[in-house]
């Protein structure tokens, strides 16, 4: 599942008050109370933000920044009791985006966490093409092989989230919260759109190129077509 924000925090109270106050408006929002809890959750899901704290039970926040920046370029802002000037200065030099006092205010920090989030949204390219199909995200257009290709607002938008989640499994709760904005829609209707995008976009609906169906999980694009 893809998160807005991760909150990687040991004070569970306060982790716990931040992400229910995040989520209240409308900033997709889960916890992580330990180092090791955040490497669980990078196994299975994804967010597009980190709120990382300088001390956590069993980890320093900067030993985990450090190997999060490994495997990730995504935001990270640091949150910290600490008051030292030094602890600014390596967290900034070790990758971290800006840094957060403890403590802080809620409506402050959902602020500054909504232009993160908008600054990063915007690094999504307008456009995908690889010289077959053509999908351009700002006119909601697609072709394939120059042709224009009719797809309606909940399949381009299906078609579109994809994408952008090029190589990875997208999950199908995710899809249902993503693209339908709920968690009650049925495999049956996803799986139809599927279908009629896949005749749209592939050579051969049956054996699809784009599209890939991931049993018991969910759906990649891969981009496979030449």
């Amino acid at each position: 599942m893809n998160y807005d924000c991760l909150i990687i925090d040991d004070e569970k109270l306060l982790a716990d008050s931040t992400a229910e106050y995040f989520n209240i408006f409308g900033v997709k929002t889960t916890v992580a109370y330990t180092a090791e809890e955040c490497r669980e959750f990078f196994r299975e899901n994804s967010a597009q933000l980190l709120l990382l704290d300088i001390n956590l039970g069993d980890s320093s926040g900067f030993e985990l920044c450090k190997e999060l920046r490994e495997k990730t370029k995504i935001p990270i802002l640091f949150i910290s009791a600490r008051t030292s000037d030094d602890d600014q200065i390596i967290a900034l030099n070790i990758g971290g985006d800006d840094y957060v006092q403890k403590p802080y205010s809620l409506g402050v920090l959902l602020a500054k966490v909504k232009v993160v989030l908008k600054r990063y949204g915007q690094e999504k390219p307008d456009k995908y093409s690889d010289g077959r199909l053509t999908v351009d995200f700002d006119a909601k257009q697609v072709a394939v092989e120059g042709k224009a290709v009719k797809l309606t607002a909940l399949e381009f938008k299906l078609l579109s989230c994809l994408i952008h989640n090029k190589n990875r499994v997208v999950s199908k709760q995710e899809l249902f919260e993503k693209v339908w904005g709920d968690s009650f829609t049925g495999d049956g209707t996803l799986n139809v759109h599927i279908r009629k995008i896949r005749e749209a976009i592939e050579r051969d609906p049956g054996s699809p190129e784009y599209i890939l169906t991931v049993w018991g999980d969910g759906y990649k694009f891969t981009g496979g077509a030449e």
